[in-house]
């Protein structure tokens, strides 16, 4: 059999944001499609892992290989690096690109900028699970988003991206110019509900019936069960927010049980905890599919740890619309010495 090598192409994040903006409701479609092919087995999602730096404490990179079948039909790498401390000078928190590899020869066919596929995967995962997990209940007239960085603008354009309104919209963060500044951001967005800036987290949980956690908290430091009483949907996206007591006493959906107990979680605390996944009713997979159902008497926890092969099924989405649209910028002679022999 004869294979030909590909081109290798670069996509910058200008050509990755015309490709995906005002596209959500594909977008969202699209991860539902690749959770079901991971659901079904149609894909490799290795554990991901984590580079940390002693002498940078807060900071680490980290590498997310797969690969998804179906129609997709593509392997890749995500390498992201999370660097807190870049905000207080002036650049984002996290940076990234994604290589996606040629399914039949392994090469590398493309690196695209990756800050904006990895910010749109997690946003429209989380747009799918607040549709998935709400319904059979009240659809929720009241959000709130603690943590109001790039993830939080990213989630809340995918909630309106796919039909979503709200009477009211909380925010609260520990950096009050932060929540300004999203405070702003909405209302430049045209939303309709009011906007309050709660002082605390407490403030926000109780005032909201789906609750958004997009933080870089490393411990959890939500642990009184009483601020959910009115039984929430809460987009656990950061993951290590909530104490094991919150969710001991509420429903709790993952997107992989075993990416989520890992490195310290909220579930993986839960887990140490216990010594067991009693607490987990299933994944979001399970949910589409009717294998488990919500309850609407208590709170509902989702807790995406986020699949590498969400990453590998939006950046092949943006790979085909830039090539579609003939701005696809290749690199001559990336691979060189291609005889065996010479």
């Amino acid at each position: 059999m004869n294979a030909a090598v590909p081109s290798f192409a670069v996509i910058s994040g200008a050509q990755v944001q015309r490709a995906l903006q005002g596209r959500e409701k594909q977008v969202v479609e699209l991860v539902e499609a690749a959770y079901r092919l991971h659901g079904a087995g149609d894909s490799v999602n290795p554990p991901s892992y984590f580079l940390r730096f002693p002498d940078r404490p807060t900071a680490r990179i980290i590498a997310l290989p797969a690969s998804i079948g179906g129609p997709i039909r593509v392997d890749g790498l995500k390498w992201i690096s999370s660097f807190p401390e870049n905000v207080a000078a002036g650049i984002p928190r996290a940076s990234a690109v994604l290589i996606l590899n040629d399914h039949d020869t392994g090469y590398p066919f493309a690196c695209l900028e990756s800050s904006i596929i990895s910010a749109t995967r997690t946003a429209a995962s989380a747009a799918l699970g607040a549709d998935r997990l709400t319904r059979g209940r009240a659809r929720p007239a009241r959000v709130g988003f603690v943590g109001t960085g790039l993830i939080a603008r990213y989630i809340h354009t995918f909630l309106a991206g796919t039909g979503w309104s709200f009477d009211e919209i909380g925010v609260h963060d520990l950096s009050a110019d932060s929540a300004e500044g999203f405070r702003g951001h909405l209302q430049r967005s045209g939303v309709a509900g009011r906007i309050t800036v709660h002082d605390t987290a407490e403030q926000l949980i109780r005032a909201s019936d789906l609750v958004v956690f997009a933080t870089v908290a490393g411990t959890p430091y939500v642990d009184d069960v009483s601020w959910f009483a009115h039984n929430p949907v809460v987009l656990h996206v950061s993951l290590r927010d909530l104490a094991p007591e919150i969710l001991l006493a509420s429903t709790n959906i993952v997107d992989d049980v075993e990416h989520c107990l890992k490195a310290d979680t909220s579930p993986h605390l839960v887990e140490q905890r216990t010594g067991n996944r009693d607490f987990l009713d299933g994944t979001l997979d399970d949910v589409m599919s009717g294998r488990v159902s919500v309850p609407a008497d208590r709170p509902v926890v989702f807790s995406p740890f986020g699949l590498g092969v969400l990453d590998l099924a939006v950046g092949k989405y943006v790979y085909d619309e830039v090539g579609r649209s003939g701005e696809l910028q290749v690199v001559d002679g990336f691979f060189h010495d291609l005889s065996r022999h010479g």
